[in-house]
């Protein structure tokens, strides 16, 4: 009895990690399916469309109002000692470094992944999939690839914009919350912004875009038969995508600042 718990945990563990090994080993067979013909350029060009545009909305209103909310955040906590004036310079690097890649990464994680183990586990369920197969169609480059490839290069476009709109919504919160010269509020956001905050924070949204994808579409390849199996998918897709997001920030993150 006073080992169950721990039985229970290593259970856990050993689970958690042969099911990245599977992951791992996905990842590779996609990448070996992106080196081979054919390429389906509709698929691809509907899943751009799918992960890119229909999701600025979500991404652009979680960008403004975390700006405004960490501008309100960080006069408050300056203003204890006299340094209300770096709102500015930290809206514009938390955005781009941190906040607009990981927190945009999340949303579209909550969208995507879920939407993608959701439909490529419904026609694994009614057997789409093998019919693919019987039509001599590799599921990994007719189904994987382009979304995978797709989401590589929406997510950091997306991070691009939200990185505005949250510089943006710091801006309003600041100039028209908490009094700051708006001329002022700009030349800072200016000056202290350099190429390599933006250039990190759209790297780390081409790595997250395509764990994403990839995490969406091998959870809708191993979904389980039925409507309770295309459930669980859709969970674990979201779950392991946010974890995996979170892990790869400070891994990224590690590689890209540590003095």
């Amino acid at each position: 009895m006073i080992l169950t718990p721990v039985a229970a945990l290593g259970r856990s563990t050993l689970a958690g990690l042969a099911s990245l090994g599977r992951i791992a080993l996905y990842l590779l067979a996609t990448l070996r399916a992106m080196l081979r013909p054919p390429f389906y350029f509709r698929e691809f060009a509907q899943a751009l469309w799918a992960i890119g545009y229909n999701s600025l909305p979500v991404v652009g209103l979680t960008a403004f109002f975390t700006g405004g909310a960490l501008a309100l955040q960080i006069y408050e906590g300056g203003a204890r000692f006299n340094a209300g004036q770096v709102v500015p310079s930290i809206v514009a690097i938390g955005m781009t470094r941190e906040l607009g890649p990981v927190l945009g990464a999340l949303m579209v994680a909550a969208r995507v992944a879920s939407s993608i183990a959701a439909e490529i586990g419904t026609m694994k369920v009614t057997e789409q999939i093998d019919a693919l197969v019987t039509l001599s169609t590799d599921p990994m480059r007719y189904l994987t690839v382009p979304r995978v490839l797709a989401a590589t290069l929406a997510v950091p476009a997306l991070v691009a914009v939200g990185d505005s709109i949250g510089i943006f919504g710091g801006y309003v919160v600041g100039t028209g919350r908490l009094d700051l010269n708006a001329a002022a509020y700009l030349k800072n956001t200016a000056d202290y912004l350099e190429l390599w905050d933006i250039t990190s924070g759209l790297i780390k949204g081409a790595v997250f875009g395509f764990i994403v994808a990839l995490v969406g579409c091998y959870f809708g390849m191993n979904s389980g038969r039925g409507a309770q199996g295309v459930g669980r998918a859709t969970k674990s897709a979201v779950v392991t995508a946010s974890v995996l997001i979170l892990a790869a920030n400070y891994l990224l993150t590690e590689l890209f600042f540590s003095a």
